[in-house]
């Protein structure tokens, strides 16, 4: 019976010396949990024994516990870098289309070849797919699916509208020529003499080529009689060319809105033809707020001519130089609530609708989850919200390698849920959970087991020199 026992003590040792090795070994394993290893006595009786002096049959090992406490946080400049400060677990598979989901807290993410976001093991990173808006319609663990990050922002849109709103400063001088007495100046884009203020935007045609679109504003010269007008024209360039915007006035139906064209001829490149209007108006109140915009033709929106490859025939200055692409497109500007108050010039908003194709630039993940895509042209897209698990029993899950982790019927059912939601956790983006072995408490476990294998084996060998007393009795 004693050689039973002492076997038994040594197993159990050495048990604890295979799992407290196990655990220094995984020390500098990102998201590793250790195990503890669990013992028992073992005890067995009839009912013709006598309890108070039944001895024990030595030990067994009940359990390898793994424990699931956080481990510390590792901080790095990889925004793939992700880690869970919580309960929750990542959901991976193996396979593209895999239904099998394991669990894990390693958040070492890279991209594969197809730019898909996979850990090392390549187990593809499983997420809840997202509305424009970032928000989540279905939470299932069999809505999920593989997170890829797209390389590119799609095909380019054409600018269609600009929204510009300024303030234009009450005090502000018409420009003049400077002779005795002053006379007006021509407006000319290459002058900023002869203009107050002018602001410029990026915009787009339908191949994503960018254009700058810039809007000039001058004080009408004539303030004895419009003390509160102002001049506005357009321009549009290719970085090498610069040709003026016409406005349509046609268009509004207005006919030909200044028929003396007084203050709007522009000069440069471009004579506007006939029908055709280079500037328009802005008048306003005498409290700075907005009378009218082109004489109440367009009080919101001026129609401005057309992009387009030179015709045939005319000279370079007829239009801008694309390529040769066949490409013409019709751009609105918005003048949206000028104001003219006692203050500087001041651009408050000044947006277009158009995009050029746009090459990834960065990705940004919110503690909620949230992944967002930023482009080279300043667009950003949602593409989707990492899902994560959590069991009602995390020591019941089954350890399948690669720091992952199956549900067995002792965990119980997986549930899933979004970041930063109950106790799922929140998502620590450039982060990487460490293993939670704490070293030092193993090398004293590794000490403490050395001593009771000695231990044992020292009972294993009384026990043996006991035995060998008896033999030679004679």
């Amino acid at each position: 019976m004693s050689f039973n026992i002492a076997l038994s003590g040594l197993n159990a040792s050495q048990k604890d010396l295979d799992v407290t090795a196990n655990n220094i070994a995984n020390v500098n394993t990102y998201g590793f949990k250790e195990s503890r290893a669990e013992f028992a006595d073992v005890y067995s009786s009839s009912i013709f024994t006598n309890s108070q002096t039944k001895v024990g049959e030595g030990v067994t090992t009940a359990a390898v516990a793994q424990q699931f406490n956080q481990g510390s946080f590792l901080f790095t400049n990889n925004s793939l870098d992700m880690a869970v400060d919580g309960e929750g677990f990542f959901a991976t598979s193996p396979e593209l289309g895999d239904q099998i989901v394991n669990l894990t807290r390693a958040g070492a993410w890279k991209l594969d070849a197809e730019n898909y976001v996979v850990n090392s093991a390549g187990e593809y990173l499983r997420t809840f797919p997202v509305n424009p808006d970032g928000t989540v319609s279905s939470i299932s663990l069999a809505s999920t699916q593989p997170l890829q990050i797209p390389s590119s922002a799609g095909d380019p849109t054409a600018t269609e509208n600009v929204d510009i709103s300024v303030n234009l400063p009450s005090s502000a001088a018409a420009p003049n020529d400077g002779a005795a007495p002053p006379g007006p100046v021509p407006f000319d884009w290459n002058d900023p003499d002869s203009y107050n203020a002018a602001t410029s935007v990026t915009v787009y045609d339908s191949l994503g080529q960018s254009y700058v679109q810039t809007t000039y504003y001058r004080k009408d010269f004539d303030e004895a009689t419009n003390p509160n007008r102002w001049e506005v024209y357009y321009t549009i360039s290719n970085g090498t060319d610069t040709v003026p915007l016409s406005i349509d006035h046609t268009a509004n139906g207005a006919g030909d809105v200044y028929p003396d064209g007084s203050g709007l001829e522009q000069t440069g490149a471009v004579t506007p033809g006939p029908g055709d209007t280079a500037g328009h108006y802005i008048e306003f109140n005498s409290d700075g707020t907005l009378n009218n915009i082109n004489n109440n033709n367009n009080v919101t929106t001026i129609p401005i001519g057309a992009i387009a490859a030179p015709p045939p025939g005319t000279s370079p200055g007829a239009g801008l130089d694309m390529g040769g692409a066949d490409v013409t497109q019709q751009i609105t500007i918005n003048q949206s609530n000028p104001t003219q108050y006692a203050s500087a010039f001041q651009v408050n908003s000044l947006t277009q609708d158009g995009i050029t194709v746009g090459r990834l630039t960065g990705i940004d993940i919110a503690t909620n989850g949230l992944v967002q895509a930023t482009y080279s042209n300043g667009f950003t897209e949602p593409l989707g919200k990492i899902a994560l698990v959590t069991v009602a029993n995390s020591q019941g899950l089954a350890q399948i390698g690669n720091t992952s982790w199956q549900t067995t019927q002792a965990s119980g059912e997986p549930l899933a849920g979004e970041p930063d939601a109950g106790s799922f956790g929140k998502i620590r983006s450039g982060t990487i959970e460490q293993s939670n072995v704490n070293l030092t408490t193993e090398l004293v476990d590794l000490i403490t087991a050395q001593r009771n294998f000695q231990a044992n084996s020292r009972a294993l060998e009384v026990n043996n020199t006991i035995t060998q007393n008896i033999l030679q009795i004679r």
